[in-house]
């Protein structure tokens, strides 16, 4: 049997079986994943611009340069998370190719982080800061997940393609070889 077929439970496209990550990419389980992000992109701003100001100016030194440490790393890290939903909604939309995509999240700097340890310090923190970073992190891990699933994906993908001249020269290869041959053996 060449390939699944669709009853199979397998999505099939040209007899090429669509990857699981490209699959989720495009599904409305990304919607609500992008929508998660954004949202906690939007409520970490509106929480370091209002009552965040509030919270650190509580804070004793240790635990105040702590809270300035934190939320540098929480808007970064949202910084990076942002650019890769928006990059991957993107290619969803056909705004941008999947080349173009990957050009650009190369420079998006996404890895597994721990969740933060509930540590003295970290407990310190004010409560809402402390949910934001955590949910962050979630949020983070699971991106990186589906991130090294598009990878995979994209290289399976690379290796079924192989080269795409290849076939053409195997034909070419074919068609002029023996007549090459031939033409050799009758001038000798």
């Amino acid at each position: 049997m060449s390939g699944k077929s669709s009853s199979e439970g397998a999505d099939v496209r040209q007899g090429v079986t669509i990857p699981f990550g490209q699959k989720f990419a495009e599904s409305d389980k990304f919607s609500a994943i992008f929508k998660e992000g954004m949202g906690l992109v939007e409520a970490t701003a509106a929480y370091l611009d209002g009552d965040g100001r509030r919270d650190a100016r509580a804070l004793m030194p240790p635990a105040s340069l702590g809270y300035a440490t934190e939320s540098m790393r929480l808007t970064t890290r949202l910084m990076q998370l942002a650019s890769w939903l928006l990059i991957r909604r993107a290619v969803n939309e056909g705004e941008m190719t999947s080349a173009q995509a990957l050009e650009e999240k190369n420079r998006v700097k996404l890895k597994l982080v721990p969740s933060p340890e509930l540590d003295d310090d970290f407990r310190e923190l004010p409560s809402r800061l402390q949910e934001l970073i955590q949910a962050s992190y979630r949020l983070n891990n699971r991106i990186v997940k589906l991130d090294r699933m598009l990878a995979a994906d994209q290289g399976k993908a690379l290796d079924e393609a192989g080269n795409p001249l290849s076939d053409q020269m195997a034909r070419l290869q074919q068609v002029f070889a023996p007549r090459a041959q031939g033409g050799d053996a009758s001038k000798a």
